[in-house]
């Protein structure tokens, strides 16, 4: 097995750590952007030749074009994992402008940025992977989850369209869409809007139970699922999707099913709008 040299944004938890982690004790290399480095310390004390750590917040777009012309002129980078992000929940109405534009900033445009900085170094050395971290509420909405699900839903709609873009060039991307997972979103790097009175006990706040530690553990197993997206890069074609977590993958096919079913229905309303025949 060839050692490959990996670009992975936010490594200092959940996904980025457990995904750099992996991917240091097989002897690749990693390029790892934190916003604080002690927080990924004993990862450059372990691995002093094959990690490297990088601030950077996502959110200015300068330094993550900075960053990506850094990583790719020290060397070939084979794959760049978009993994940056955090969730935001509350009610729409509870967010405000400010939470809006941050997490839009990291969520979605931090990720934009990436992405079209990492494409012009791709094809000029022939191909690589380009991984986009999403979830399975990239496909599926729950109430509370407004402006997170607005910032995935958003990159997953990029992240095909580039797909198709540049498969001419030997540039594969995959979108990975997580379910819950023993990861730290869940012990405090989520965010909460403060509350109204008016949402308490609705549907807009059911996502507090899924964040109380009493309601039990994630089923997802970080480690295992950071095995998976690490197997995709010797995937050929590389897969557009990949669903983690048997949860996660239940509740997708139910709503898609739920989509279809809805869009089947709609047959004759649809054609009501076309020029009739031979006009």
């Amino acid at each position: 097995m060839n050692s490959r040299t990996w670009l992975v944004t936010g490594v200092s938890s959940g996904f980025g750590h457990a995904l750099t982690t992996r991917l240091l004790e097989r002897g690749d290399r990693v390029i790892g952007t934190v916003r604080t480095p002690d927080k990924v310390a004993d990862l450059g004390g372990k691995y002093p030749d094959t990690f490297r750590a990088v601030v950077l917040d996502v959110t200015d777009t300068a330094a993550v074009r900075r960053t990506v012309e850094a990583a790719f002129a020290a060397g070939r980078v084979d794959v760049v994992v978009s993994n940056a992000g955090y969730g935001l929940f509350g009610a729409a109405e509870e967010i405000t402008d400010t939470q809006v534009d941050h997490i839009i900033a990291t969520n979605l445009t931090g990720s934009i940025t990436l992405i079209r900085a990492a494409l012009p170094h791709l094809r000029a050395q022939g191909g690589g992977r380009i991984i986009q971290m999403s979830t399975y509420g990239g496909q599926v909405a729950f109430p509370g989850n407004s402006l997170y699900h607005a910032t995935k839903w958003g990159i997953e709609g990029f992240a095909e369209s580039v797909a198709q873009e540049v498969a001419p060039f030997g540039i594969g991307v995959t979108i990975v869409e997580p379910g819950g997972a023993r990861t730290e979103f869940r012990r405090g790097s989520a965010r909460v809007a403060d509350p109204i009175d008016a949402y308490a006990g609705s549907p807009a706040h059911a996502f507090r139970a899924m964040l109380d530690p009493a309601g039990g553990l994630a089923p997802g197993d970080p480690r295992r699922m950071a095995a998976r997206i690490i197997e995709s890069a010797d995937t050929h074609p590389a897969p557009l999707r990949m669903v983690l977590g048997s949860q996660a993958l239940d509740a997708t096919l139910g709503v898609l099913r739920e989509r279809i079913g809805g869009f089947e229905a709609q047959r004759d309303l649809a054609a009501s709008t076309d020029f009739p025949a031979g006009q």
